[in-house]
C-alpha cells in the first residue's frame, strides 16, 4: 500500500510541472478575467435592483428617492466605478455599442424633452432577452422600474447604447 501512495505522489509531482500544466494556467487566468467583467456587471445590476419600487425624487441617490443618473451613479459606485453624476456626462463614458452587441451592465440613452436635443435619461441594462433589452431606471411617475426598449415611448426616445465596464 505505501509503494501506491509513493508511485502516486511522485506521478503527481512529475506530471504537475508539465508544459501543459502552464497552459492551462494561463486559460484559467483570461477565464478569471471575463468572469470578473461578469461578476461586476452583475452586481451592479443586482445593486440597482436593491431599488426598484423606490419613488423618484429629483438629484436623489438613496432609497428615499432616486433619479435616473442618481441609480446609475450609486450602482456602479457601489463597485468603485466612478461615473459623472449627470446622464448627459456619463453619455460621453465609455465605448459606444450596436443595441445588437447591448449586454447585462451597459448603458443606454435617451432624450425624452420635446425639443430633444440632449440627452436627458440613462437606465441600466438588466437583460438582453432575445434581442430585446431590459433596463432598469428611475421614472418621474413611478420610480425604479425595469422596462424595455421595445416600448413604443422608449423606442422613439432612444439614442444610444455605452459600454463601460
Amino acid at each position: 500500500m505505501k509503494k501506491i501512495l509513493l508511485i502516486f505522489i511522485v506521478s503527481v509531482l512529475l506530471f504537475s510541472c508539465g508544459s501543459r500544466h502552464r497552459t492551462t494556467s494561463s486559460k484559467k487566468e483570461v477565464i478569471s478575467v471575463s468572469k470578473n467583467k461578469k461578476g461586476k456587471a452583475s452586481n451592479i445590476v443586482n445593486y440597482a435592483k436593491s431599488f426598484q419600487g423606490t419613488r423618484y425624487k429629483f438629484g436623489g441617490t438613496t432609497k428615499k428617492g432616486m433619479d435616473c443618473s442618481g441609480l446609475v451613479y450609486v450602482s456602479f459606485k457601489s463597485e468603485k466605478i466612478a461615473l459623472p453624476r449627470v446622464s448627459r456626462d456619463m453619455a460621453k463614458k465609455g465605448k459606444r455599442i450596436p443595441v445588437s452587441k447591448a449586454k447585462k451592465g451597459d448603458l443606454v440613452f435617451f432624450k425624452t424633452n420635446k425639443n430633444r436635443t440632449i440627452i436627458n435619461h440613462v437606465g441600466l441594462i438588466v437583460n438582453n432577452k432575445n434581442g430585446e433589452l431590459f433596463f432598469i431606471h428611475a421614472t418621474t411617475s413611478k420610480g425604479v422600474i425595469i422596462s424595455s426598449l421595445h416600448e413604443k415611448y422608449w423606442k422613439r426616445a432612444f439614442v444610444e447604447v455605452r459600454r463601460v465596464i
